[in-house]
């Protein structure tokens, strides 16, 4: 299986991620400065809020919409809409007009944009795909992903301050391309049953539909493993974090001197290298493993690495661990994704994409409650509970792997069918 056999909308879903992810890299991870300087760091953190919240509830709305309308004609008006939003952005912080409120505006635009069209992006990656092409998409996804977003995060440090009007006007590009990309090379995946639904009908039947998700008890368990376990990555930039730059000491590594965060810093450095460099050879090491052994092993190895950098200072201990962590992310995520397209049907993707993409949300709280936490108890009971959180989410992935792979099988003969 290579990237050329893959179907068309894949190959262009692929490369207008990473040129969008690349731009957006250098201006939205530094947006909460500019935020900040211009309305204040507490009323900066309510703005971030709303956004937040206004993405969860439309990638709701997103989902329903893309089962009910078609993948494509929901995607085509969301990227239009972020082109309208990043035009208005670049006019707004260029040398002869400034306004923040109206940059603020348009940012929230973008955050209804991306709910909008990611259940439908990833509603449509499985239509498009076969079963056994699925770990290798991810793989190579997740790989641009990560090189994408690293590359644009260390541009975006050096131009983001002096030069965001021309970041903005490279993003308002990128957007356009991805518009006339999906307007006149994407192919529908997608189309729906006609029905004569009524507006207000929608709305009834857009939480009878969520209900119906909820029902499904293996999607539901593997939702809540998936929280269980992302929350651990982002335990590094909180509690990790934090813990590391109080209780630190500076000490030596190769020609500098590093304390607590700078440490962080070069963790997070080795794990993005790790995941762009490992994820180049993972789909061509052969073995004999099934993807559930992969996925709990997997698993066990990054709750490991976890466990162990919420606990030690020793910089050698925290640089192999993370090396350790990261070999589980890399065989994890493919295979963990592979199994989430087999559990949706077709006709409730982009629904079952939605509520999936709490994950991140849901684990950001999770690493947020550990920052509480660790302000009570010592490091060795916070290391113990983020271990626990760990262990407790490979648990219920090894209790339901025999029906994910039922549920992959029965997937696999339907779309032989």
């Amino acid at each position: 299986m290579r990237f050329r056999d893959f179907h068309k909308n894949i190959k262009i879903r692929i490369i207008e991620s990473f040129i969008s992810r690349f731009i957006g890299s250098m201006i939205f991870p530094f947006m909460s400065i500019y935020l900040a300087f211009h309305f204040g760091a507490k009323i900066a953190g309510m703005l971030l809020l709303i956004n937040v919240f206004v993405g969860i509830g439309i990638t709701f709305v997103g989902g329903y919409f893309g089962d009910q309308f078609g993948r494509k004609r929901i995607m085509l008006i969301a990227e239009t809409l972020r082109f309208f939003a990043f035009t208005t952005m670049m006019v707004c912080n260029s040398p002869w007009f400034e306004s923040p409120t109206i940059t603020f505006a348009m940012m929230t635009v973008n955050s209804i944009s991306w709910g909008l069209a990611g259940p439908a992006n990833q509603a449509m990656l499985i239509d498009v795909s076969t079963p056994p092409q699925r770990k290798l998409m991810y793989s190579i996804t997740y790989w641009a992903n990560n090189l994408s977003i690293a590359i644009g995060g260390i541009i975006g440090a050096f131009l983001f301050k002096d030069y965001l009007f021309q970041l903005f006007m490279g993003l308002s590009v990128s957007a356009a391309i991805v518009v006339i990309m999906i307007a006149f090379f994407i192919d529908e995946s997608y189309v729906p049953t006609a029905s004569n639904v009524k507006p207000h009908q929608h709305i009834l039947q857009l939480f009878a539909t969520y209900k119906s998700v909820l029902s499904d008890k293996l999607f539901v368990l593997f939702t809540i493993a998936g929280v269980l376990i992302l929350s651990l990555e982002f335990q590094l930039t909180n509690y990790i974090g934090i813990r590391l730059s109080e209780e630190m000491e500076t000490q030596q590594f190769l020609l500098w001197e590093v304390d607590g965060v700078k440490t962080m810093g070069f963790l997070r450095s080795e794990n993005t290298i790790l995941v762009v460099v490992l994820m180049l050879f993972v789909t061509r090491i052969p073995h004999k493993l099934q993807d559930k052994s992969v996925l709990v092993l997997s698993c066990l190895m990054f709750t490991a690495g976890y466990g162990a950098l919420a606990y030690s200072n020793n910089l050698v201990i925290l640089f192999v661990m993370m090396a350790i962590l990261t070999i589980g992310e890399v065989f994890r995520v493919p295979v963990e994704q592979s199994y989430m397209a087999s559990i949706p049907p077709d006709d409730a993707r982009s629904s079952y994409m939605s509520f999936n993409g709490l994950k991140f949300n849901l684990s950001m709280l999770i690493a947020s409650l550990t920052v509480t936490l660790g302000a009570i108890l010592p490091s060795v009971v916070m290391a113990w509970t983020i271990l626990g959180i760990g262990l407790l989410g490979t648990l219920i992935y090894h209790l339901i792997t025999p029906a994910l792979d039922k549920r992959r099988e029965i997937a696999e003969v339907k779309q032989a069918v």
